[in-house]
């Protein structure tokens, strides 16, 4: 099979050669563009999704034998989340590589959380089928890196935390204002604030709003926790 030019220079990013490239073009293949004759990456997103978390898992035992399943439960969590895989993805520019529909590509599915996030699940799975569980762990681990032993800083959900926090001193929850929308419909930024009910509030900035929510509760956090 004649594989493209864009995704001959994808896996020599990554570092596999496909000796099924047919894999990578199906990895890379959004529904908007699939068709009868082309498959779409769902179903290898499916798969690869349980790869990743196995990966994750063993790594995590490995890395912290002492640690019990309350400790591991959130920093596994924050390993395999859609973010973090479209974090990686961004890293290796799988964005550029992605096969979208027009109304996708017009839209900024290049730049979606959840497409690139799906994606490199997809990617995942074509390299198991294309050469097993260690290519795939391998690759896995390469790609995720220093994340798996910085993960400690990303583990607990900033969000549950400030309610968990407030609710501790017998608040309601946070409430989150969007506070404005800028941007093309293809890149649009986010300003969220967090407030609490004693009227503490933090405000952030991203691309999606439950990106924004998470970093102004982190935001919110930190201030709060200076001042107890």
């Amino acid at each position: 099979m004649k594989v493209a030019a864009d995704l001959v220079a994808f896996s020599a990013r990554i570092g596999h050669e496909f000796s099924k490239p047919e894999l990578l073009v199906e990895a890379v293949t959004h529904a908007s563009i699939s068709s009868a004759n082309r498959s779409d990456n769902q179903r290898l997103e499916f798969l690869g999704d349980r790869i990743l978390g196995l990966v994750m898992a063993e790594a995590l035992l490995n890395a912290d034998t002492s640690a019990n399943e309350g400790t591991l439960a959130p920093r596994f969590n924050a390993l395999v989340r859609k973010e973090t895989c479209a974090d990686v993805a961004r890293e290796i520019d799988l964005g550029a590589v992605l096969k979208l529909g027009r109304s996708e590509m017009i839209s900024g599915g290049r730049r979606k959380l959840a497409l690139l996030g799906d994606a490199m699940e997809a990617v995942i799975a074509a390299v198991y089928l294309d050469a097993g569980f260690e290519a795939a762990r391998d690759f896995i681990l390469r790609s995720w890196g220093e994340r798996i032993n910085a993960v400690d800083e990303d583990a607990r959900d900033p969000k549950s935390s400030l309610q968990e926090w407030a609710q501790a001193r017998k608040m309601p929850p946070p409430v989150y204002k969007l506070l404005r929308r800028e941007g093309a419909d293809h890149a649009p930024m986010f300003t969220i604030a967090a407030i609490l009910d004693s009227g503490q509030q933090a405000e952030a900035k991203a691309p999606s709003k439950r990106q924004a929510e998470q970093a102004a509760a982190r935001a919110l956090l930190s201030k709060v926790d200076q001042n107890d």
